[in-house]
């Protein structure tokens, strides 16, 4: 992401009323047997949203239009921010410093990427987080918390530089706020009028921009 993505977030009131989240790509085959064959295609999960469900007045439906006629409908990305996966953890918890691991020290290394773990079992999903919310991002190495000066944290990409290299096997983890990276699905947004003041919604499709 660079020139065509803007560091601007997407209404917040709208967001956190709208739908949508991870989709992912399987190929599945079936054998003259009768058995399935299954293939993902995709390395990662991609997320969708609408947005529309969350426009509930003319205040907030012209809003959604300055910001799609300043992102110029597809071309630009930005922020947005899902009610429910917005955290390093759980929704009803606050941000903790030891929430996800980052990776484990080796006495050179100071720079890591911020990243979610989903599941427990025989195959957790880690995903890279490239949109943290600056002031949220709070890191521990070793269970004990850095203060502020020991760490920055660039917010458009993610990276956590640590100002001193964790000593060997101490592990590096991070509690955080972020956003999601998303691009309008659509060069053009239908408004009927009649239809919006009659409770009808508009369709206002997201797409995640994948790294």
């Amino acid at each position: 992401m660079g020139a065509d993505f803007h560091e601007v977030l997407f209404p917040l009131d709208v967001a956190l009323r709208g739908s949508g989240g991870p989709e992912r790509m399987t190929e599945i085959v079936t054998l003259a047997s009768g058995r399935e064959h299954r293939n993902a295609r995709w390395a990662d999960s991609r997320r969708r949203y609408d947005a529309g469900l969350g426009i509930r007045t003319l205040d907030a439906l012209h809003a959604v239009l300055s910001f799609f006629e300043e992102r110029r409908g597809r071309l630009y990305g930005f922020r947005y921010r899902d009610r429910v996966d917005s955290r390093s953890g759980p929704p009803s918890r606050a941000v903790s410093a030891t929430d996800q691991p980052l990776g484990t020290g080796d006495g050179a290394t100071r720079e890591f990427g911020l990243a979610k773990t989903y599941g427990s079992g025989p195959l957790p999903y880690r995903r890279a987080i490239a949109k943290p919310v600056a002031e949220s991002v709070t890191v521990a190495v070793a269970g004990v918390v850095l203060p502020p000066a020991a760490f920055t944290c660039d917010a458009t990409t993610g990276r956590v530089t640590l100002a001193a290299a964790p000593p060997a096997g101490a592990v590096v983890t991070a509690g955080f706020l972020f956003d999601v990276p998303v691009r309008f699905d659509t060069d053009s947004l239908t408004v009927d009028l009649s239809a919006f003041t009659a409770g009808e919604i508009p369709k206002v499709p997201l797409v995640e921009i994948v790294p």
